[in-house]
């Protein structure tokens, strides 16, 4: 049976009991206004186990790009903490790496060379030949072996993709962070890609932190779906498990009761909030 597990809207009432390997405590994130201020994030716990593929989901305006750029360190909470192994996030680190949704590559550079940028900068203490070793696991990793001396303009949307998932990855980071990696991409593309990167994932488990619009995506990938509620003052207002054990056949998935009650379950939640949001 599909286990929903309900988190209330009132901050003073979440157990933040369990612990993990990211811990997000109390997080407020709010912007002044001439008046007084802008609460985007309104008291948000979670945490995320070390080897935990988790999606957040909400309808635009909800914060949810927001709370994975407080995660990369890319901005400050206004209150509340944020910690990743035991230690505050203050910055960005090479812990943590981040995939956007539009590509970041440098377009004068190969898809060789953007990795090796990534693994230059990072692991300065690693041999030439343990450098070349990195990048060339990683192209095949990510099936770019043929494409390795083409420059960005040279290859599609989906490849490009691959190149951010491969240089994120190169560098060996504690947790990674995706916003809306697939997004950009058409249906067929972006189908592949995320079976791709949920191979990767599952031979080489560390925590994922993705944000999606896409209900379908997040319940195929995921372990856990945090479901936003509206912003401004947004917060969690539900976390669902996810009950398909690893690997996943997307087809056998989508033909079960599980899915569909899964499925329905955040259709629904998402629903009620666009009602209150009209």
């Amino acid at each position: 049976m599909t286990k929903y597990t309900s988190f209330s809207t009132n901050h003073n009432e979440i157990n933040v009991s369990r612990t993990g390997f990211l811990e997000i405590e109390n997080l407020v994130k709010s912007y002044p206004t001439a008046d007084s201020e802008f609460v985007v994030l309104n008291g948000v716990n979670l945490t995320i186990n070390e080897d935990e593929y988790i999606s957040v989901i909400g309808h635009s305006g909800c914060g949810k790009s927001t709370l994975l750029k407080i995660v990369a360190g890319l901005e400050k909470a206004t209150s509340g903490s944020v910690r990743l192994d035991g230690k505050e996030i203050r910055k960005p680190g090479s812990e943590r790496m981040m995939v956007f949704q539009h590509y970041s590559l440098l377009p004068w550079l190969t898809v060789r060379e953007n990795i090796r940028l990534a693994v230059d900068e990072v692991l300065k203490k690693a041999t030439r030949a343990e450098k070349i070793s990195i990048v060339n696991e990683h192209l095949a990793m990510v099936n770019l072996n043929a494409a390795a001396d083409k420059y960005p303009d040279e290859i599609s949307g989906g490849m490009k993709q691959r190149v951010g998932i491969a240089r994120a990855l190169a560098i060996r980071p504690k947790m990674l962070l995706m916003d809306e990696p697939f997004g950009a991409l058409d249906a067929l593309t972006r189908g592949k890609l995320q079976r791709q990167v949920l191979n990767i994932w599952e031979n080489h488990r560390q925590a994922v932190m993705m944000i999606t619009h896409d209900v379908d995506e997040a319940i195929y990938m995921s372990d856990r779906i945090v479901l936003m509620t509206n912003g401004p003052s947004a917060t969690i207002g539900e976390i669902l498990d996810v009950p398909f054990e690893h690997p996943r056949d997307r087809a056998a998935m989508r033909n079960s009761k599980e899915y569909f009650d899964l499925r329905n379950h955040a259709l629904n939640f998402l629903d009620h909030y666009f009602t209150q949001d009209e």
